[in-house]
Order: structure tokens, then C-alpha cells, then sequence
């Protein structure tokens, strides 16, 4: 078995937030590769990219959910009524845990892409199985962000 040291993260790399639209809070990628355990592999301007992107998905899937809260009178989502969670805003911790997750899940999808070696691939195959997870995870705090459940069963 072959230790491979994770790459680390670059200083340039470790104060990079990311600006949201006026409802949703900012994002600190810094926060995003702790949490997430991403290191340095991935450069911070894939990272950013790819993060861009789940926010911008995110954001759409709770398009209608915003427009709501907004009749309602809140401004940005720590205004959206809720439980608090270490100071927090429960909804604000579910909408950051929804894009983590997809952030990391367009990550695990184009790791091959971004290193093809047998050792990439070997990595990427390792990665794969916990995609599934990450769908999932960002999916749930979709929903569980609207007081949705996490799944709809229709019986036919």
C-alpha cells in the first residue's frame, strides 16, 4: 500500500468567500474544504467554479421557497423563522450543507477529468461510492430547509 500525503491548500486559497445573491448568506470556501475535507488536489479555481455552480443550483431549486419567505416579510434566509444550532439559524445551516454537498458530488463526478492516472482513477473509483451520499445529503436539506420530507410516495 502506497501513503499518498494530501496536497495542501494554498494560503492564497484560504480567504476566498463567495458573495451570494442578497437572500442567501455568503460562503467561505476555506469553511467549505474543512468541513468537506477537501484538500489541496482541487485548485481553488475549480473549487470555486464548481462551487458557483451548486450555489447557482441550489438557489434555483429554492427559487419558490425565497419568494414565500419575502411575502412574508424576511429579507434573508436568518430572518426565515427557526431553531437556532449553535447561535445559527437552523435554515442557514441546511442551505450551506446543501451546497457543500453538491459542491463535493460535482467534485467526486469530475475528478477523473481532472486527474487520469491510474492512481486518479483508482481515487475517483473510491470517491464513487459515497456520490450517491452526497446526492442525497444535498437533496434532504433542500427539503428539510422548506419543511418539506425527504421523499414523496405515491401509491399506484
Amino acid at each position: 500500500m502506497k501513503f499518498v500525503s494530501p496536497e495542501p491548500v494554498k494560503e492564497s486559497a484560504k480567504a476566498d468567500i463567495i458573495p451570494n445573491t442578497f437572500f442567501w448568506p455568503a460562503l467561505d470556501l476555506a469553511e467549505y474544504r474543512q468541513v468537506m475535507r477537501q484538500d489541496g488536489t482541487v485548485t481553488p479555481e475549480r473549487l470555486r467554479l464548481l462551487t458557483l455552480t451548486a450555489v447557482s443550483e441550489v438557489n434555483a431549486e429554492l427559487f419558490s421557497f425565497r419568494q414565500k419567505q419575502m411575502d412574508r416579510g424576511c429579507k434573508v434566509l436568518a430572518d426565515v423563522p427557526a431553531e437556532k444550532i449553535g447561535g445559527e439559524s437552523e435554515r442557514v445551516h441546511l442551505y450551506r450543507r446543501a451546497v457543500w454537498c453538491w459542491t463535493k458530488a460535482l467534485t467526486v463526478e469530475s475528478y477523473r477529468d481532472f486527474d487520469s492516472t491510474a492512481e486518479g482513477n483508482k481515487k475517483a473509483d473510491e470517491m464513487e461510492s459515497g456520490l450517491g451520499d452526497l446526492w442525497r445529503d444535498a437533496r434532504w436539506a433542500i427539503a428539510r430547509l422548506q419543511d418539506l420530507p425527504h421523499m414523496t410516495v405515491e401509491l399506484i
